[in-house]
């Protein structure tokens, strides 16, 4: 009990009692074990942050911006890698309850992990959703314009004179596919370009394996695309990968946009036009938001951030020049 107290920094011991116990804790190399310390004080300093694919350059550098904030602030953070499986989403929230998370940030699965976040509800953890977004889900939310930045892209693309312009995305049921395809075909209706469904192809985001063998598909049509648009900087390798092997070149033969950077990449060669998001604020705002639930400091409404990208034209769409805007 005394050891207890000093280590919770009790006023009950005494300065020579605290002295002697700290002493030896030093000379032990002794560890509380903050999950039970936490367990009986029910605070754990500890949240946790679930992302689809933590290989994923994006939701790297969104983990690094929410563990920042969260050291500062004293918290811990637990990280799960889902890989956009939803039995082991489900798994993983279960686990952050059991070990009583005190709040959580979530990139989910897709549409379908609304029984997830209904879990959380009904145990009373605030969470913030990060990235994407749930039909019906009304609670804080950090995501990016991915309407506006797709249709820019597309509109990039046509303006550089190409009307047989593919996409390479993922399912519908992922909110950011979902804008980014519909900001694609806002921006060939308002170029007058028909919607050609042959040009859309719908792969994984976790493996570049998929969009690889889904430009395959785009390059084997009668009259093949010009331009390719990839959902995201995934997909985008496994496009480059099918078109070298095709020996097209990018982009002399083949444009190429996608949406967020790959930072070190990008310095060491600047190839890429890219719609970059600021993959680690959203991580760091997302953290802050939630730091505001767990001290009570926001009302019960929803509260949702909208990030704006970076529109960066380099080599691969084919611009005679590199700008930004």
């Amino acid at each position: 009990m005394t050891v207890s107290r000093v280590i919770n920094d009790s006023p009950r011991v005494n300065d020579g009692t605290r002295r002697r116990v700290e002493a030896a804790i030093a000379e032990l190399g002794y560890v509380p074990n903050r999950l039970a310390s936490g367990l009986s004080r029910r605070k754990t300093g500890a949240l946790g942050v679930i992302v689809p694919d933590v290989a994923n350059p994006f939701f790297t550098l969104v983990v690094r911006g929410a563990e920042e904030v969260a050291w500062r602030a004293g918290y811990h953070v637990i990280l799960c890698n889902t890989q956009a499986d939803l039995e082991r989403e489900r798994g993983y929230l279960e686990d952050m309850l059991a070990f009583q998370v005190e709040g959580l940030l979530i990139a989910p699965v897709s549409d379908r992990s609304r029984p997830h976040l209904r879990m959380l509800t009904r145990n009373n953890v605030p969470f913030v959703l990060i990235d994407r977004s749930i039909a019906g889900y009304e609670g804080d939310l950090v995501q990016g314009d991915s309407v506006a930045g797709a249709r820019r892209l597309t509109d990039h693309l046509i303006e550089l004179g190409h009307t047989r312009i593919a996409m390479v995305t993922e399912t519908d049921e992922v909110s950011t596919a979902r804008d980014r395809f519909l900001g694609y075909r806002e921006a060939l209706e308002a170029a007058g370009i028909p919607f050609q469904p042959e040009l859309v192809e719908e792969t994984s985001a976790l493996d570049p394996s998929g969009a690889h063998d889904a430009t395959f598909h785009l390059l084997d049509l009668p009259e093949p695309p010009t331009a390719i648009f990839s959902v995201n900087n995934i997909a985008m390798v496994g496009v480059a990968e099918a078109a070298r092997e095709r020996g097209i070149a990018i982009p002399r033969d083949l444009a190429l946009v996608c949406f967020d950077d790959i930072e070190h990449a990008s310095r060491f060669h600047p190839f890429l036009t890219v719609m970059a998001q600021p993959a680690e604020t959203f991580g760091t705002i997302a953290t802050q938001l939630l730091l505001d639930r767990l001290a009570g400091r926001v009302a019960e409404r929803r509260r949702i951030v909208v990030l704006p990208a970076d529109f960066i034209v380099r080599e691969s769409s084919g611009a005679s020049s590199p700008v930004a805007g």
